[in-house]
């Protein structure tokens, strides 16, 4: 198997799961508990809570767990608004956001709050500038990305936030795919609230963290305990906080020597496809984009077929996002950086790791090269599209 699908999830590393371990059989305690038995635990979740914090350069209080990504980004948006309420009702998000950022976002709009949703260039990237224009004193909050999960893009978030200080607007980033891949400092991007999934690096799934700025006020998101600083309640899960921890640690440690790796993977699968396969089209931007993201539209095919015969030949990809890799409809992102619905439909992600071998991305490409001209083959579009090019 050739797994091409990290930006879904990653395999977990052993360090994280070793770290795991003890917590599961041994120290199972809850560290809420007043005994001594529950103060190691207690003890474990506040050191995996300094990994976090030392990472994105935040300080251990302003580091506060949740179950993920999703959760942390549902906490930012609901939770500013609802503490930022008195001052405006106005945010504004990217229109190549996560859905849990849309959606959290159109849920507020239904409470009366007013969206703005802004554009983005054909690479995927929306300017401070044009965020800039799109503040208005009712302005409490704008939510970029730091990267986007499907092509890749890197967005300019220091300049982003350099803006919203400015003007004393929240500015929440999901950093879901940016976290422990990228350099990230949180205090010199001006980044409020920051989301991350442990997932995403090679920890576990089920645990993520919300950065909140101290002296930010954040409505809680979950009622029930006083768990997290009374910010958000529920049982405490130490063996995930404690791998995601070994894990963000790991990796900001292999960082520097990763992003150069695995690029090289990148770009050499780039320049190959683009190569040697005819009539396709790279998205995102060419090089201010993640290291281990590849995403090409292949005019005249469906995803679909694409990645049914890639799995075929043991070849683990995507089309896009993997929370809508249900959907029929054609991705927001590429609707959004201005791709017709046919061209959307034809789209291929190839998200590496470090762990991703130069001998694996040239099997990739070797197969796409068969899989390619096979499913044109069956394409009335591409026949007639050849027929009226002789």
């Amino acid at each position: 198997m050739i797994y091409m699908d990290n930006a879904a999830t990653t395999k977990m590393s052993e360090r994280a799961f070793e770290a795991m371990r003890p917590y599961f059989m041994e120290q199972y305690a809850n560290p809420a508990g007043t005994y001594s038995f529950a103060s190691g635990c207690s003890a474990a979740v506040e050191n995996a809570r300094k990994q976090v914090a030392r990472v994105i350069g935040a300080k251990a209080n302003e580091i506060y767990f949740t179950s993920g990504g999703t959760e942390s980004d549902n906490w930012a948006l609901k939770g500013a608004a609802q503490a930022m309420e008195a001052k405006g009702k106005h945010i504004i998000i990217s229109a190549i956001e996560h859905h849990a950022v849309l959606h959290s976002a159109q849920a507020l709009e239904k409470q009366g709050w007013e969206i703005t949703i802004m554009p983005v260039d054909g690479d995927g990237v929306v300017t401070a500038d044009a965020i800039e224009h799109a503040i208005r004193p009712d302005t409490v909050l704008v939510s970029i990305m730091a990267a986007n999960n499907e092509i890749g893009t890197i967005e300019p978030i220091a300049e982003i936030g350099a803006v919203c200080r400015k003007h004393g607007v929240l500015f929440h980033t999901d950093a879901v795919q940016a976290v422990a891949h990228i350099p990230l400092d949180v205090a010199a991007m001006n980044i409020d609230l920051l989301s991350a999934s442990a997932h995403k690096f090679h920890g576990p799934k089920g645990v993520g963290f919300l950065y909140v700025r101290k002296g930010l006020r954040l409505a809680s998101f979950m009622d029930g305990g006083a768990q997290e600083r009374r910010r958000r309640a529920g049982t405490t899960n130490v063996a995930g906080i404690v791998g995601m921890g070994a894990a963000i640690e790991e990796a900001h440690a292999n960082m520097e020597a990763s992003m150069a790796r695995v690029s090289a993977v990148r770009d050499h699968m780039i320049a190959r496809i683009e190569k040697e396969i005819p009539y396709c089209r790279l998205n995102g931007h060419r090089t201010n984009r993640l290291p281990g993201n590849v995403n090409f539209c292949f005019r005249f095919i469906e995803g679909e077929g694409m990645l049914m015969l890639l799995d075929a030949n043991g070849i683990c990809a995507s089309s896009g996002s993997a929370c809508t890799s249900g959907s029929l409809d054609p991705s927001h992102v590429l609707l959004a950086i201005g791709l017709p619905h046919e061209i959307a439909h034809g789209s291929l992600r190839l998200s590496l790791s470090e762990e991703t071998t130069m001998e694996e991305a040239d099997k990739a490409i070797d197969a796409l090269g068969e899989i390619i001209p096979r499913l044109r083959s069956m394409s009335p579009l591409y026949e007639d599209f050849v027929r009226n090019n002789k």
